[in-house]
């Protein structure tokens, strides 16, 4: 049986994060119950997002990775080498490898908002590259990041794979791409994963797969909530749900309540019906010109596009390009 334990200090009340508690206190007491994505990623979910990665039914990792591998070559040859490499959520980092060997960088950045899964990626990572400099930042990278002093002055290659991008509606993306402009600089490159429009069948077995993983990634949220909130929420009173929001152009994942349900959280009531739902992830899904308008909003110019033969998935080089003062 898995322990869904905390690291020391991570799992009490009192340790518990203020942003945590009150998008959850929040989330749950809005009209349109929600809890923002990034919550689901302590460790334990961080862990369990690997797991899915690596399912049959998950094609974006698979994809990407060789797209990585096929073009990285020329991403180094455009962006340049020896620049400093910052990851935004770079999670268990499976991919970076492969882009630090083509760069060979002089240092590298990971940004991740769990910090004990950060450091842990990190310590692997330098074991593989033991001469390379790397300053693990643990951080909301939706908000601006003040980067280590030891990479100031250099070139900045910005690393944004896994479509992660498709978890933000629009808005909330071009804020994102501005905040890591803003972070990384005038001239500075960004190679961003992009997942493109398809078959919808394709979209909710990779979102609900048959190993049930994707569901305890999703329910793990609701066992945090337990530990880190004081909350008495019975998880077995819910069940995940993935669905396509045609008209919105995403995959959306919700937990839905299997019978009517009452529970507090924080010391704080709330009560939920059979069939209401706590949405918890979106994943949008971009066409080629709806990706580019999206960077293009941000201040990012497109570089280079590659897509696999299936046209499934987009990586994407693009530039930050200086502020314009008129058209």
């Amino acid at each position: 049986m898995a322990v869904h334990g905390t690291a020391p200090g991570e799992g009490s009340l009192m340790s518990a994060d203020p942003a945590f508690r009150a998008d959850v206190l929040a989330g749950l007491a809005a009209a349109i119950p929600a809890i923002p994505a990034r919550w689901l990623y302590d460790r334990r979910g961080s862990e369990l997002f690997e797991r899915i990665t690596k399912l049959p039914e998950y094609y974006p990792t698979r994809i990407e990775r060789s797209l990585i591998e096929r073009h990285c070559r020329q991403v180094a040859r455009i962006a340049g080498q020896g620049d400093a490499v910052v990851e935004f959520g770079s999670g268990s980092s499976t991919k970076t490898p492969i882009l630090l060997e083509a760069v060979d960088p002089a240092a590298y950045v990971p940004i991740d908002i769990s910090g004990a899964f950060l450091r842990d990626s990190a310590a692997a990572l330098q074991q593989r590259f033991p001469a390379l400099p790397i300053y693990p930042v643990e951080g909301d990278f939706m908000k601006p990041i003040a980067l280590p002093a030891e990479i100031a002055g250099m070139d900045k290659l910005g690393f944004f794979p896994g479509s992660t991008i498709g978890n933000m509606v629009p808005r909330t993306a071009v804020d994102l791409l501005r905040v890591m402009k803003e972070t990384l600089g005038a001239g500075a490159y960004l190679l961003i994963g992009m997942d493109r429009l398809k078959d919808v069948d394709v979209l909710i077995r990779a979102y609900d797969d048959a190993a049930g993983v994707t569901a305890e990634f999703n329910l793990n949220l609701l066992h945090r909530i337990n530990a880190e909130l004081n909350g008495t929420v019975p998880v077995d009173a819910f069940r995940h749900r993935a669905i396509w929001n045609d008209r919105a152009a995403r995959i959306e994942m919700h937990l839905e309540a299997v019978r009517d349900v009452e529970f507090t959280v924080d010391g704080q009531p709330f009560a939920f019906r059979a069939g209401d739902t706590i949405h918890t992830e979106n994943s949008h899904k971009y066409g080629l010109r709806d990706s580019r308008l999206l960077l293009r909003a941000a201040g990012w110019g497109v570089v280079e596009e590659w897509t696999d033969e299936a046209d499934q998935f987009a990586l994407i080089l693009a530039v930050a390009e200086a502020p314009r003062f008129a058209p």
